[in-house]
């Protein structure tokens, strides 16, 4: 115990030189264990969710862009979907198609249309109020409500898409019914509103005010008799409340608006493949998906390319190791004389060696204690992390 007692006041005295020792050992031997975490988290989750996601439908374009537009409310898609092919689907008797409109933001995070048939699919449970039932309410994701400080109650307001374009869309103040139980899934991070509410985001319907007798004269151009013509300072109104609902209303075929995608759930096999069969045409303007091929290729992509951060790992871990070896050696070299004066005074050439023993123990020890404390802390963010990449806009 004697030489463990020395090692350890040896270390403590030289502790820069410790830290040193300790930090070039951990990081060398964290990167790959770390990379290797995140990619399993990542794979697990985008396999899991693609094989939970049957089919999604949407303009023509690249299919892997539509399944992560589908998934994870991600990237700008090639074109839009009309409503009625939702009608369509739904009529043919071959799926139960669900509709998305993903194409804004609330604080930055995804607003997305749909119906309430998303939340059973994805299996997603209210902890908080209830489901959006009228024009202008949502319901937030629980990371959302948590990070926004926002519950049922409160309200917030869309993004406006330009912020230079004063003339542009006035941004929606949503009232917040209901916050959605944790799921661990991007649904966390989501603001989900029904299908009208985002047309009117997107400025395909809007309401009035009210004009009468008592409206500021600023927003008055002339009064006819009985009439009150208004001027362009009565501007839609950007919350949607139980006085004005009735005014809102939308300009053109509500089933031509626009959706980014369709999630299909087929009945059986062979629907599934009748359903292929409709837009597996050349002239076809949509087309069909199953999310897992262009995920499972995605996926094949990113494993070649670790193959090189592993074989990069490996040479980087060899040349730190052999440079701690030069650096003990010279170590040593540099103690040659404080050896020499302990052995002097009764330690044996073995005291000497287990001394070192012990020095070299507490430093890869400890490095290995910090290192599954680094990789249990990684287990506990790795799920947010990847799913803060997969959302990043």
């Amino acid at each position: 115990m004697g030489a463990l007692r020395l090692a350890i006041k040896y270390l403590l005295f030289n502790k820069v030189k410790s830290a040193i020792l300790i930090g070039c050992i951990l990081l060398t031997t964290l990167l790959p264990f770390a990379i290797r975490r995140l990619l399993d988290e990542f794979n697990r989750n985008m396999m899991g969710r693609s094989e939970a996601t049957p089919i999604v439908i949407g303009a023509k374009g690249s299919p892997l862009d539509l399944a992560l537009h589908a998934l994870y409310f991600k990237r700008d898609v090639a074109g839009t979907v009309p409503m009625n092919e939702t009608t369509r689907i739904r009529e043919a008797g071959l799926a139960e198609p669900i509709p998305i409109h993903a194409k804004f933001t609330a604080r930055k995070f995804p607003i997305v249309g749909t119906t309430i048939e998303y939340f059973p699919f994805r299996n997603l449970k209210i902890a908080a109020g209830s489901e959006f039932a009228i024009l202008g309410e949502c319901v937030l994701g629980s990371h959302v409500a948590e990070s926004l400080n926002l519950g049922v109650g409160d309200t917030l307001l869309s993004d406006r898409e330009n912020v230079i374009d004063i003339a542009g869309l006035y941004p929606l103040k949503m009232k917040i019914v209901g916050v959605l139980a944790p799921s661990q899934s991007i649904d966390d991070r989501a603001v989900f509103v029904d299908l009208k509410t985002v047309w009117i985001i997107a400025g395909l319907g809007h309401g009035h005010e009210d004009v009468n007798k008592e409206t500021d004269k600023n927003k008055i151009l002339r009064e006819e008799n009985r009439n009150i013509v208004a001027n362009a300072a009565v501007l839609p109104f950007t919350e949607v409340t139980e006085e004005n609902l009735d005014s809102f209303h939308f300009h053109g075929d509500q089933e031509t608006f626009p959706l980014t995608a369709i999630i299909a759930t087929p009945t059986d096999v062979k629907s599934q493949t009748l359903l292929e069969g409709q837009y597996d045409v050349s002239n076809a303007p949509l087309q069909f998906v199953i999310p897992t091929e262009p995920i499972n290729d995605l996926m094949n992509i990113v494993f070649r390319i670790k193959t090189f951060f592993d074989a990069n790992a490996i040479l980087v871990s060899v040349s730190t190791f052999l440079l701690l070896g030069l650096v003990i050696m010279l170590s040593l070299r540099l103690r040659a004389r404080e050896m020499q004066t302990m052995m002097r005074i009764g330690c044996s050439k073995g005291t000497i060696a287990l001394l070192q023993f012990w020095e070299l123990a507490i430093i890869f020890g400890l490095a290995a204690v910090l290192l599954l404390a680094s990789l249990w802390g990684l287990d506990l963010v790795a799920g947010r992390l990847v799913e803060m990449l997969l959302l990043n806009r």
